[in-house]
């Protein structure tokens, strides 16, 4: 029953629907900042409420004195976005008259709410950002640490609600896969932090996981895709990567049905180091040029002209383009609408640096919840921006077309073979031995 719901709750469910339907307009980003600053308030106020009868919203065993839970009452926040109301929770049967010092609190300073609110994705909903917002006209902090902590741990709540749920209603055509090193715990070397994001057949753009996977390798890797699948992800028709070993082996075990495509940023950066400076403009050129062909056809013939041309004196430049080549221009093969968006990890590269960026401001944030928390606030609001790929009819076609091409290769592959059991020669006659 929806009485039965705390106010910040229902505060998140529609906020949540607000985000699925889009902020594009002006209209609903005023009312996503309205949301988010009605939620910050709310959860202070279910956390104090929390903190004076001495247990959750759902907990019993109420101590004599400390009084129960009695519903909500309005009330409403002026805002440079126009009025806020919000849900104030209610306490009754104390020995001493409950009175939030919260509200008190939060009275003249909207300001600093909107920026909180701003930011509570982006920065995790730090302690210190809280206690900021929350201080009374001495400059003392109306929330105990208790409180702060309580509101703080959503996001992480929120991450484990993201890193569990059904991936089923996803048909995903291009699936792009990369890592972040961070400090996950103290005194230890970076470790990797896996994240996966795809296109839908329909073009949607969605982030799928984000998980630590201690460092690039077969195990880890395989374990990441693994889950995804175990979640109901079925395999996509490309999957982009760099050039972790590791990580190659393991998207060929977990997705069998799939291409393959290096990721050309990261492959020209190979070559790029194995170059002569005086050489490069010229190599990178015919490098761009074969891996951008018109068809696998052209990129074949431009690939044996580049090796005749460098085989003899630059022999590493060589050996670095030839290697995984098909896998360079596997996405020659898609809609042409499509292959400068699946060439690459790019998207993913600009969100790291969007993470980082953001990891500097708290730069003590170590531990697997806090680095997590902060990645994944900052991912997740870049991904609400993220705008989708066209995809016509003509495009659905070539995917179906697609599909059922690598579902044929992918069956005979895994086809039984048959044992041909040579029949027995035919017995001879013994015949009447005289």
């Amino acid at each position: 029953m929806e009485t039965r719901i705390p106010a910040s709750e229902r505060t998140s469910q529609k906020l949540n629907e607000l985000l699925k339907t889009g902020v594009a307009d002006g209209d609903a980003r005023a009312e996503l900042l309205k949301l988010a600053v009605r939620k910050i308030i709310e959860e202070a106020l279910e956390a104090e409420v929390g903190d004076a009868l001495g247990r959750g919203y759902y907990e019993n065993g109420a101590e004599p004195g400390r009084g129960y839970r009695n519903g909500y009452r309005r009330a409403r926040l002026r805002s440079a976005e126009g009025p806020i109301e919000y849900g104030v929770p209610q306490v009754t049967d104390r020995t001493e008259p409950f009175v939030s010092r919260v509200r008190s609190g939060v009275a003249g300073r909207t300001a600093e709410l909107e920026q909180l609110a701003l930011e509570m994705y982006a920065r995790g909903l730090s302690t210190r950002d809280i206690e900021a917002a929350f201080r009374d006209a001495t400059g003392a902090t109306v929330l105990s640490r208790t409180a702060v902590s309580q509101v703080t741990e959503r996001l992480w709540q929120e991450y484990e609600a993201f890193a569990a749920r059904d991936l089923s209603e996803f048909v995903v055509a291009y699936l792009f896969i990369d890592g972040v090193a961070e400090r996950l715990h103290m005194g230890l070397p970076r470790e990797a932090v896996l994240c996966a994001w795809g296109i839908t057949e329909d073009g949607q753009k969605v982030l799928l996981h984000l998980a630590p996977g201690t460092k690039e390798d077969t195990a880890s890797c395989t374990a990441f895709f693994q889950d995804l699948k175990r979640r109901g992800l079925a395999d996509p028709l490309l999957v982009v990567t760099d050039g972790a070993p590791g990580l190659i082996r393991a998207v060929e075990t977990c997705f069998p049905r799939a291409l393959r495509q290096r990721c050309l940023v990261h492959r020209l950066r190979n070559l790029r180091s194995k170059a002569p400076d005086s050489l490069w403009a010229e190599i990178a050129a015919r490098a761009r040029g074969c891996y951008m062909a018109a068809s696998p056809a052209l990129a074949a013939v431009l690939r044996d002209d580049f090796v005749a041309t460098y085989e003899r004196e630059l022999p590493a430049v060589v050996q670095c383009f030839q290697d995984d080549f098909d896998a360079c221009i596997a996405h020659l093969l898609f809609p042409l609408r499509h292959r400068r968006v699946i060439r690459t990890t790019n998207l993913l590269e600009r969100l790291f640096l969007e993470e980082r960026r953001r990891t500097k401001i708290i730069p003590h944030a170590f531990g697997e919840r806090a680095v997590l928390k902060l990645i994944f606030a900052a991912v997740i609001r870049a991904a609400d921006r993220w705008r989708g790929i066209q995809v016509g009819e003509f495009e659905h076609r070539q995917l179906r077309a697609i599909r059922a091409e690598l579902d044929r290769g992918h069956a005979e592959r895994t086809r039984p073979a048959v044992r041909h059991i040579p029949s027995a020669p035919p017995s001879k006659s013994r015949g009447h031995q005289p």
